[in-house]
């Protein structure tokens, strides 16, 4: 029978009990899972999936290789102060709080821990995540292959520099509760004209799905993508105008760039 690699949570938030549904979910028979958070309840239903519950930050570091921090940026010190007596050269610490470098995990711990930094977004409860990945240096191949498969898993993931996790939040982690208010707007639009509410989100949430698959798979540039459906003097380019006025690209910037900024005011 093959060893069980055990995994622990440091919380169990939306986050952390995304990933850990997700993994539970993928058929990775081979990960043991143990979560602790200082608010019981939100343990109570991950017990279905398997999840061994633990009672202290301490007893998760003693009993698993991969500690995951699944806290808010604002509570990692907290975390790593409890727990930096415990940290062997053998732990592999996940971080998952928007920020948080690597460098204060180790100021935090103990010389040389080993840190891998992700930027998860919650679509990979459905396995349709989009996961951003970095180590230091002294995480090895093989550790960070384990936790890459794990987000893979549950969706795509991209490993990026060190110094660009900050910068990527917005790009897929922030990114959904962006499409999310985008996509109110037509949904109260439908609800407006007297559309049924469930034909006009399914079909919105269709052309959302299909045109994320035009973006990865058509070969097509964004540009040509939006020609494509633009007839000259048609519906789409008095609808795009409408867009255009309303600098709906440099507000997205905009929002993407304030993102960034509050991470970088996080970080520690």
């Amino acid at each position: 029978m093959q060893e069980k690699i055990n995994i622990g949570f440091i919380g169990a938030g939306n986050m952390g009990s995304a990933i850990m549904k997700g993994i539970a979910k993928s058929g990775m028979e081979n990960i043991q899972l143990f979560a602790f958070d200082k608010l019981s309840p939100k343990t109570d239903e991950l017990k279905k999936y398997g999840v061994e519950i633990c009672s202290s930050e301490n007893e998760i570091v003693e009993k698993c290789k991969y500690v995951f921090l699944a806290v808010k940026p604002q509570g990692i010190e907290e975390v790593l102060n409890t727990i930096s007596g415990k940290v062997s050269p053998d732990n592999v610490i996940v971080s998952i709080a928007a920020g948080i470098s690597d460098e204060y995990i180790v100021s935090k711990t103990i010389p040389n821990a080993k840190v891998i930094l992700v930027m998860p977004n919650t679509p990979l409860l459905l396995g349709e995540g989009a996961s951003a990945l970095s180590r230091n240096d002294s995480v090895s191949d093989d550790e960070f292959k384990l936790i890459c498969d794990i987000f893979a898993v549950c969706g795509k993931i991209a490993v990026i520099p060190k110094n660009k996790m900050k910068e990527i939040i917005a790009v897929n982690s922030s990114s959904p509760a962006f499409i999310y208010l985008f996509a109110k707007g037509f949904i109260e639009y439908g609800e407006k004209a007297g559309i049924d509410s469930d034909a006009v989100k399914n079909m919105f949430a269709q052309a959302l799905i299909g045109s994320a698959k035009m973006i990865t798979d058509s070969g097509y540039t964004i540009d040509e993508l939006i020609k494509m459906v633009s007839s000259p003097g048609g519906t789409t380019l008095a609808g795009l105008d409408a867009l255009y006025e309303g600098k709906l690209t440099a507000t997205v910037n905009d929002a993407c760039e304030r993102c960034t900024k509050r991470a970088y005011e996080l970080s520690k």
